[in-house]
């Protein structure tokens, strides 16, 4: 076991990575970075850390803004509940803590957003205290070293990998000890064509020896992705356009996008002309273009979209659910990714 940690520990000294998370103890700051990097790889995490850092440097700052403003800095990296999350236990950690950032592991765990793993992540670098962090990073060193091919994403699967973890988390400096081990799952044994032949652990790992590690780990679940069409109207008013909030409990809740029909089906460009405009308004409208189908995955869900470009010089009866807007304004608005690919191709703003 010793031997296990000692190789993985030269290993880390010699090839971590210099990121800027890494270089505090701040409860604040590595909370922020466990929480992007659950969206995203550390290259594009990097350039989102430093920009909400720099502009909500402590929690206090985080607290006293405004949703639209987190949202915003967040447009990207989707997953925005995380984003509302972090947002409302900011608020939280300021006025129930006094804007401390607890400092035990089950307070730590009990804030809105925050899991096992991220409350461990904190508890072990910022406050020294041996919680082992259990990744998919961890989950495939482990299932490859020792041989494990129990699923990772069964209950079971998940309880033997935590005790392995507790029984190697070592009570002297484990912060270093858990990112070492995410460090060598995410550079060295790495999920496809892992660098078996320079790896320190080869001659004791398991899947190495047996030529199982194409094999490790065993995942059973498969994700059912439900298919969603998206007809976004940009209405072109002039020196305006029109912007909706999305309120309900569904994906991008409380972005902004183009006025929407979601249909059950695809539509044909035909179909979509003859819908006219499907906003209860007495619009004297032009189909300027429609754009081309365009495919956005998300973990659950596959959406196709378009963008129906509509002339009008004037609207009357128009929803007051829909916001006019400067075009050149509109890049202060907190966006979903897929919009402004066609925000970009439209030359919005």
């Amino acid at each position: 076991m010793n031997d296990f940690q000692d190789d993985i520990y030269g290993w880390y000294l010699e090839n971590k990575r210099d990121l800027p998370w890494r270089k505090t103890s701040d409860p604040y700051l590595i909370w922020i970075s466990e929480v992007i990097l659950q969206q995203t790889r550390v290259a594009q995490g990097t350039k989102y850390f430093h920009r909400f850092i720099n502009k909500f440097p402590t929690v206090k700052h985080l607290a006293s803004a405004s949703e639209d403003e987190v949202l915003k800095l967040w447009q990207g990296l989707g997953y925005y509940s995380r984003a509302r999350n972090l947002h409302f236990t900011a608020k939280l950690i300021v006025n129930d803590y006094k804007g401390e950032f607890p400092s035990e592991y089950n307070e730590i765990l009990k804030l809105k957003g925050i899991g096992p793993y991220t409350a461990a992540a904190i508890s072990s670098i910022a406050f020294n205290l041996p919680h082992p962090t259990v990744d998919g990073n961890i989950y495939r060193l482990f299932s490859r070293y020792y041989g494990i091919e129990t699923p990772i994403d069964s209950h079971n699967g998940k309880n033997e990998f935590y005790k392995i973890a507790k029984e190697i988390m070592p009570t002297n400096n484990p912060g270093m000890h858990n990112q070492a081990l995410m460090e060598f799952g995410a550079l060295q044994c790495v999920p496809k064509s892992p660098k078996c032949t320079f790896c320190p652990l080869a001659l004791s790992c398991y899947a190495s020896k047996k030529g199982l590690v194409k094999k490790l780990p065993v995942k059973t679940k498969k994700i059912k992705q439900s298919v969603r069409y998206f007809y976004f109207y940009y209405i072109d008013n002039g020196k305006f356009t029109y912007l909706e909030k999305r309120m309900k409990n569904d994906i991008w809740k409380n972005l902004y996008q183009f006025p929407l029909k979601e249909t059950e089906k695809e539509l044909s460009e035909m179909e979509v002309i003859n819908l006219g405009i499907p906003f209860g308004a007495n619009m004297k409208a032009n189909i300027k273009s429609i754009s081309t189908k365009r495919k956005h995955i998300l973990s659950h869900q596959i959406l196709y979209a378009r963008i129906v470009h509509v002339e009008t010089e004037a609207l009357d009866n128009f929803s007051t659910k829909y916001i006019r807007i400067n075009k050149k304004d509109i890049s202060k608005f907190a966006i979903p990714r897929l919009l402004e690919h066609f925000i970009e191709v439209l030359n919005i703003g």
